[in-house]
């Protein structure tokens, strides 16, 4: 069986990214996409890197019946579009950040800009889509809450320690991310010359992530929010998050236990992988791959753990397919087993 499959605004970073991996998917198939400025234009038109998708047009809706739909629309703009779907019974993986914050008023705050969620009776549902620690829900749910870019790399950093209880708090998250995180609408500030030769912190103790990543690590430990402060730098290059995380440890720990107890922690996950040495950004570049490698820092009494990934595959778009899979009750690794690329 082929499933058919849509994309809300394809003309995304993320869009574009799912629309790629899909095109070798073995059991689904992009049937419809649509576009808010490119409607009415033919997709390989558009975006000449998607040329093999031939006359595949762009549309102002999804005018095909599908049975799953991304949506990549920007954070706050996305729930509305979604929840028609979910509705009307078609699984849903929203790439935004629209579902992910659970706590009464979070959307409002963190998110929303000020403006009450559009779809609150959906929120309790949606199930968030990290499968090393929702893998049967996500299986079962009609609505999944991609992680952010920048969560899913912390969270995969830290979540065998946290479950473990060998870390407390605060934890400090000191993160870098590519320019395409910022999206394809990122504006003033992105252009090239701009941020060449530039690293610049923004959003210090402030960055919607933040709510995010406390809400899941603990999840872990009974539901009372981490204590995180998180800190997101951009640096000069297109894809990547490279996160650096440290948490006071809780006991003495040897290097040889953590690594064992990471291990064990992801040894059935497909994309997450345990490293004895420091990983760059380029090992995960186009893949759904995480790697995390973390030290024991015995003199200061931290956990020093590095996370890496491509912050539009597993931090988006492979994710969302890596869900999709799982939502479909396919092989959880169908259409992603690529190697990176590199140089």
């Amino acid at each position: 069986m082929t499933y058919r499959v849509g994309i809300i605004n394809v003309t995304g970073y993320a869009g574009l990214e799912a629309a790629r991996l899909l095109w070798n998917h073995p059991h689904a198939k992009l049937v419809a996409a649509t576009g808010r400025s490119l409607a009415g234009q033919r997709l390989g038109d558009a975006f000449p890197s998607l040329g093999i998708y031939g006359d595949f047009p762009i549309t102002e809706t999804i005018d095909q019946d599908v049975d799953v739909v991304f949506s990549s629309l920007p954070t706050a703009e996305s729930a509305k579009a979604c929840a028609p779907f979910v509705r009307a019974g078609v699984r849903v993986i929203d790439i935004a950040a629209d579902f992910r914050l659970k706590a009464p008023g979070a959307f409002e705050q963190w998110i929303g800009g000020g403006q009450p969620h559009p779809a609150p009776d959906l929120l309790a549902e949606a199930v968030y889509g990290l499968p090393e620690l929702n893998r049967d829900a996500i299986a079962s749910a009609r609505l999944v809450a991609n992680p952010g870019c920048y969560p899913a790399t912390a969270i995969l950093a830290l979540a065998p320690a946290v479950r473990a209880g060998i870390i407390g708090e605060p934890i400090v998250v000191d993160a870098k991310s590519g320019i395409s995180g910022a999206g394809r609408g990122g504006g003033a500030g992105f252009g090239y010359s701009e941020v060449n030769e530039d690293v610049s912190a923004y959003k210090i103790a402030n960055h919607n992530h933040q709510p995010e990543i406390a809400q899941e690590l603990g999840n872990l430990r009974g539901g009372v929010p981490l204590r995180v402060s998180f800190v997101p730098h951009l640096v000069p290059m297109t894809r990547g998050i490279h996160a650096t995380c440290y948490a006071p440890l809780t006991r003495e720990v040897s290097q040889d236990e953590v690594r064992a107890l990471y291990r064990d922690f992801y040894a059935g996950a497909p994309f997450t992988r345990v490293s004895d040495t420091p990983p760059h950004t380029k090992h995960t570049l186009g893949t759904n791959i995480c790697i995390v490698h973390p030290v024991v820092d015995a003199r200061n009494g931290l956990l020093v753990v590095a996370g890496v990934l491509d912050n539009l595959g597993k931090g988006a778009a492979g994710q969302a397919i890596e869900n999709m899979n799982l939502m479909l009750g396919l092989d959880q690794a169908a259409g992603l087993n690529l190697p990176a690329v590199y140089p």
